[in-house]
């Protein structure tokens, strides 16, 4: 059973971001997110159907979600919600009544959306609808046809080369009908009705760093935040791929307004080091957050430009949204072997990179919640810090060096025009020193929030 992350060790960051600090709270916290992934591999999903209401349902034991279903039909900018599709059971048997290919070992051997199929063939005739991956021929491949009836099965490139002529019977027991598709929603309210949107997609089956670890770190972070007061409201997001975004966009579209940051979830679990797709706009705040995060940390990071192609990211950043939307993932999609094979399995995602990935949102999160501007109230000159008891204790040490030297650039840069964020950059402090200067200038009377100025960029 996967416990609250409020039970672990924590200690208070700025205002209200609580972050793990101990590598046994790291470690726990890990652990849990892959056991959550455990708990959904076996689940066959698709951008419809049961598999997604499974997936919903067990994540609804951890935090609560609105599900909502969107029939079939519905149209959605210029795109229609598809027909729902089930399995019930997939199989190919030789003439000797033996499964050599069957789904309920691997739901990854049918093709996703395969149409119902019962019928006799031979090797030949099997083989225009079978396939594999030569370059890894112990892999299974995970292949689609959500939008061209097909069928097909996937199987290791080694079984492909073993099959003998015969007389095989294929078997799929599938629906394709009418029905609805289906996703999942959390909204956290803040002290704001600005938000920060948080998505992942769950329509893929066996497959947990595509998309397992991003519905795992996103509900950690959903269930870590609900306990705290937040200064902004947090919407998170469970959707198929690409027509569930285009599904919400197109039924929500009065509420993008309030997004005033967001980040797709994906591919958090894998040992490759962090990318960090900017938005469209390219220097939209939650581009700088995330690249000051990167940039401050020991790990290691690359920051890619924009492009139409990928997550989810490429909907929100459409031009007719343009919303501030990046994606930040370990490594990206398609560039590792395991990508959309079997072989991204329970083994490949590790619990510590889990738990390293939450870390990194928590961190981007206390920056969003922290980031705001301010005004010095003694602007002229520096003030006397001695007598309200904010320059006696710095005196000694490196460590009360560097929080004098950031009390200076808060009073400094502190005109209502640069945020804290904007501080640290120039002045080359990490954000949680400069937010601890500010806090204590607000203490001795010294600095008052801009609230009438909103971070703009």
């Amino acid at each position: 059973m996967i416990t609250s992350l409020e039970t672990f060790n924590s200690r208070q960051v700025g205002s209200n971001i609580q972050l793990l600090n101990q590598s046994a709270d790291l470690q726990d916290a890990g652990s849990q997110m892959h056991q959550l992934i455990s708990e959904l591999y076996p689940i066959c999903r698709s951008i419809t159907g049961d598999g997604a209401r499974e997936t919903l349902s067990i994540i609804e034991q951890h935090i609560p979600l609105e599900i909502l279903e969107v029939p079939t039909g519905t149209k959605v900018f210029d795109w229609t919600v598809p027909r729902e599709w089930n399995v019930q059971d997939a199989y190919v048997k030789n003439s000797q009544g033996e499964k050599i290919i069957d789904f309920q070992k691997s739901s990854l051997h049918l093709l996703n959306y395969s149409i119902p199929v019962h019928q006799k063939m031979s090797l030949a005739d099997l083989k225009e609808h079978l396939f594999s991956l030569p370059e890894h021929p112990d892999w299974i491949p995970y292949r689609t046809s959500y939008y061209s009836e097909n069928w097909g099965f996937c199987l290791t490139h080694n079984q492909l080369a073993a099959l003998p002529e015969d007389e095989y019977e294929v078997y799929i027991d599938t629906s394709l009908e009418p029905g609805h598709l289906t996703y999942g929603e959390y909204y956290l309210p803040g002290e704001t009705k600005e938000e920060v949107l948080l998505t992942c997609h769950i329509c893929h089956p066996s497959l947990c760093n595509d998309n397992l670890s991003g519905i795992s770190v996103v509900t950690f972070l959903a269930k870590h935040l609900r306990s705290l007061n937040l200064r902004y409201s947090y919407r998170f997001l469970f959707i198929p791929g690409t027509i569930g975004s285009i599904t919400w966009l197109a039924l929500n579209e009065e509420k993008t307004a309030n997004i005033n940051h967001g980040l797709v979830v994906a591919g958090v679990g894998d040992a490759g080091k962090f990318n960090y797709k900017k938005s469209r706009r390219g220097d939209a705040e939650i581009d700088k957050v995330v690249i000051h995060v990167l940039q401050n940390s020991t790990a290691e990071y690359q920051i890619n430009e924009f492009s139409p192609y990928g997550y989810d990211e490429r909907q929100f950043c459409s031009p007719g949204f343009n919303l501030p939307v990046g994606s930040l993932t370990r490594t990206p999609f398609g560039q590792y072997p395991q990508y959309h094979t079997s072989a991204d399995n329970l083994d490949f995602v590790k619990p510590d990179k889990l738990a390293e990935s939450l870390a990194k949102y928590l961190e981007i999160i206390d920056i969003l919640e922290n980031n705001q501007k301010y005004i010095n109230t003694n602007p002229k000159c520096e003030p006397q810090l001695g007598k309200r008891g904010l320059y006696g204790t710095f005196g000694g040490t490196q460590d009360k060096k560097t929080k004098e030297l950031a009390t200076l650039w808060v009073l400094n840069l502190a005109d209502g025009e640069h945020s804290l964020l904007d501080m640290s950059d120039r002045s080359g402090l990490v954000f949680s020193v400069i937010r601890d200067a500010a806090k204590a200038l607000i203490e001795g009377g010294l600095l008052e929030r801009e609230s009438s100025v909103a971070v703009d960029y």
